[in-house]
């Protein structure tokens, strides 16, 4: 049979809800859960909750959901890489005053209300939170450690310690044990009215009443910043539910309500409501399979060749080719009449086409505009692809046109030296004599 489980990842202990044997399906009773505490000592607590969640999934196969509650993202994200650490994935993190609402909805305690607010005081702090339990929207929510549960414990302690019972430790360790025995001081005053414990430093003696005038200002603190926290969310509420280990101090729930005006919900066993709400909120995680696909080859072949190569030796897009191609034949053409209108200009152009007609009885003949394209073209200038090559013909046509044109000197422009090409400044060609540079009798080839 399967099963759920809750975590709750707390500064002083890692707490875990199971349901009951009895009823793994279905809704889960509030009160059906098989709960287990570690308390944190030497260990970070984010890696402590990992590995109790590994051993206890491996000691207990029939567990098919994982909800571990979280106060912050950076909290979250602690726990993500702990499990990710001990490869654990099939789990999911939910808010801790969402698993709060799911637990206190369940149990009918906050019928009702609409507008509440969740007074969550821990061992490391207070967390004060304005909540709509219909969206569970959080309104505002605010977090100190001023007042917490270790605090409480070293008010103990010191009271303790003056009072003369009590010998100040000589070490760390000391230290440490004797605030673990106030703190059993703290949880038993919840439930009676004093309590004597001993130790190896004397006995801690401590009356009900002296504990809660001992704690009466951090108490009123707290109200205070709740109170705060509500004007600040410019929400009105119309109950508290307190939860944590603290509020099992009756004093709390007394200074609450006084300060408040609205009725204050403390449930059973408050330190574990979230742990059982994770538990309630736990589903499986599902994992999608990618199935392979029989129309994949025909995806792949509609693919680009330019998506399949890297960024940086992929061609340009096919849209802009043409006209990429179609300029480098437009300047093609304009160095090619440029050529040719200084080869006029310099008298060459007579000779080279009079020495065309005599040869014209062999039988191959060359075109007039093949030479400058072989033997002048700017090694910058990119020569259009074979692909375009009716393009670059049909724009080839008008450098005749364009010769013909700089035979009759513009009117205003003086001189027979100067030669005028559209889209171009005046050439002025300076005269040279044919006898400088004769050109070569033709020879036997």
């Amino acid at each position: 049979m399967s099963s759920v489980l809750g975590v709750s990842v707390g500064a002083g202990a890692v707490r875990m809800a199971r349901p009951h044997a009895g009823n793994p399906h279905g809704p889960v009773a509030p009160h059906s859960f098989d709960l287990q505490t570690i308390p944190v000592v030497e260990h970070q607590v984010e890696e402590l909750a990992a590995e109790a969640i590994g051993v206890t999934l491996e000691s207990m196969p029939g567990i098919a959901a994982t909800a571990i509650a979280y106060r912050s993202e950076q909290h979250a994200r602690a726990l993500r890489a702990a499990m990710a650490r001990q490869q654990l994935t099939n789990y999911e993190l939910v808010p801790e005053i969402v698993a709060a609402l799911e637990f206190a909805q369940s149990t009918g305690d906050i019928r009702g209300i609409s507008s509440l607010v969740v007074y969550d005081l821990g061992s490391s702090g207070l967390t004060v939170s304005v909540v709509d339990t219909q969206t569970r929207e959080i309104r505002h929510s605010e977090r100190t450690s001023d007042i917490s549960g270790d605090y409480l414990d070293s008010l103990i302690r010191e009271q303790q310690i003056a009072s003369g019972r009590i010998a100040h430790p000589p070490d760390s360790a000391g230290l440490a044990a004797l605030d673990a025995l106030c703190r059993e001081a703290k949880e038993q005053l919840s439930t009676n009215t004093a309590v004597a414990l001993p130790s190896e430093q004397g006995l801690v003696l401590l009356a009900q009443e002296n504990f809660e005038a001992l704690i009466m200002l951090a108490i009123e603190s707290s109200a205070r910043m709740a109170r705060d926290v509500i004007v600040r969310s410019d929400r009105p509420v119309h109950g508290v539910l307190a939860i944590g280990g603290c509020a099992r101090i009756p004093l709390i729930a007394k200074v609450l309500e006084r300060w408040m005006g609205v009725p204050v919900i403390v449930p059973d066993s408050p330190e574990t409501v979230v742990t059982r709400g994770a538990a309630m909120l736990a589903r499986p995680i599902r994992t999608v399979v990618a199935t392979p696909q029989h129309h994949a080859p025909v995806a792949a072949r509609l693919l680009d060749d330019d998506e399949l190569a890297p960024a940086w030796l992929a061609a340009q897009p096919k849209g802009r080719r043409g006209k990429r191609e179609i300029n480098g034949a437009v300047l093609t053409v304009s160095a090619l009449a440029v050529v040719a209108a200084i080869g006029l200009g310099l008298g060459y152009g007579p000779q080279v086409l009079e020495r065309d007609s005599q040869s014209s009885d062999r039988p191959t003949s060359v075109a007039p505009t093949s030479a400058p394209r072989t033997t002048t073209l700017d090694p910058q200038i990119a020569v259009a692809p074979g692909s375009t090559t009716e393009t670059s013909e049909s724009l080839a046509a008008p450098p005749p046109r364009r010769t013909t044109t700089t035979t009759e000197p513009p009117p205003t422009t003086p001189g027979p030296n100067t030669i005028v090409v559209p889209g171009l400044p005046p050439i002025v060609v300076p005269t040279i004599p044919p006898e400088v540079f004769p050109f070569p009798p033709p020879g036997p080839h």
